[in-house]
């Protein structure tokens, strides 16, 4: 049996009586980080009692994973199996998925349990209105993936949830004021954690705060829809992708928003280096 077990996303108070009592009956743990799971499962076992499992610890994340499975799959029918990642729902945004796939594939009998998840917490405590969102996870770091990437979520007509680490929100920020200035954010900071601090406006606005202060710890940042966009999504991020020449690429995003010609020009001729 493989069990897929949310763990808290900062305060170790979130955890439930469910996870500890799969923690304790577990004998052969996947981890995101070991050390991050056996740090967790001593304070489990200091602040609230939990029996530290007698059990077997190795990493199994985005670099070793599909070498796991070929050393240990034969063996997970054997063991009651505990899937972990650092904090937070796995296989959302984490090497689990190749895990839940394995499982699939070969028959094994897994199960997923609720808890904490840093998309949905931070969602409903941005206080915008539609239920329907879109989660992009987090986008890729440079160049022109990343520019189209952020386009696209900004276009969906759809609410739109994004992870940031600290040293990339302030470019992030200025990235999206060079789309939409006055697209209205919400911003989660340390979700759960002593320091958790809320952030709600413009992306001008933020910019300009976020220039003042300190940027630390992890971030979930939620970009609201414009109405208007429904219509627009179906097009702008494929005009993107067209293989035709830059001047004809500009006039038809210019068509689809607030920037001129010459500025959607210029700004693609300097992706292209």
């Amino acid at each position: 049996m493989i069990t897929f077990v949310p763990t808290p996303i900062g305060n170790p108070q979130d955890i439930t009586f469910r996870a500890m009592r799969t923690f304790e009956k577990a004998n052969l743990f996947l981890c995101e980080d070991t050390r991050q799971t056996k740090k967790l499962l001593r304070l489990l076992e200091e602040r609230f009692g939990m029996r530290y499992p007698d059990a077997i610890f190795y990493s199994f994340n985005e670099h070793n994973g599909q070498e796991r499975l070929d050393s240990l799959g034969d063996t997970f029918a054997k063991h009651e199996v505990v899937y972990v990642s650092d904090a937070g729902m796995p296989v959302i945004s984490d090497p689990g998925q190749l895990l839940v796939a394995y499982a699939q594939v070969h028959g094994l009998k897994y199960d997923v349990l609720p808890g904490a998840s840093a998309v949905t917490t931070a969602y409903a405590a941005s206080g915008f209105e539609e239920e329907k969102f879109l989660f992009y996870a987090f986008l890729p770091h440079n160049g022109k993936e990343r520019r189209s990437a952020l386009v696209e979520a900004m276009q969906s007509g759809y609410h739109s949830v994004l992870y940031e680490s600290p040293h990339r929100l302030q470019k992030l920020l200025e990235e999206i004021v060079q789309i939409d200035e006055n697209r209205e954010l919400f911003l989660a900071k340390e979700l759960s954690k002593k320091y958790q601090k809320y952030y709600r406006g413009t992306a001008k606005e933020l910019n300009i705060i976020f220039k003042n202060i300190s940027i630390r710890g992890e971030w979930v940042v939620i970009m609201k829809a414009k109405e208007e966009e429904q219509e627009k999504s179906l097009r702008f991020s494929e005009i993107l992708h067209l293989d035709i020449p830059p001047k004809m690429k500009a006039k038809l995003l210019s068509m689809l928003s607030d920037k001129s010609v010459k500025e959607w020009y210029i700004e693609l001729i300097q992706n292209e280096k």
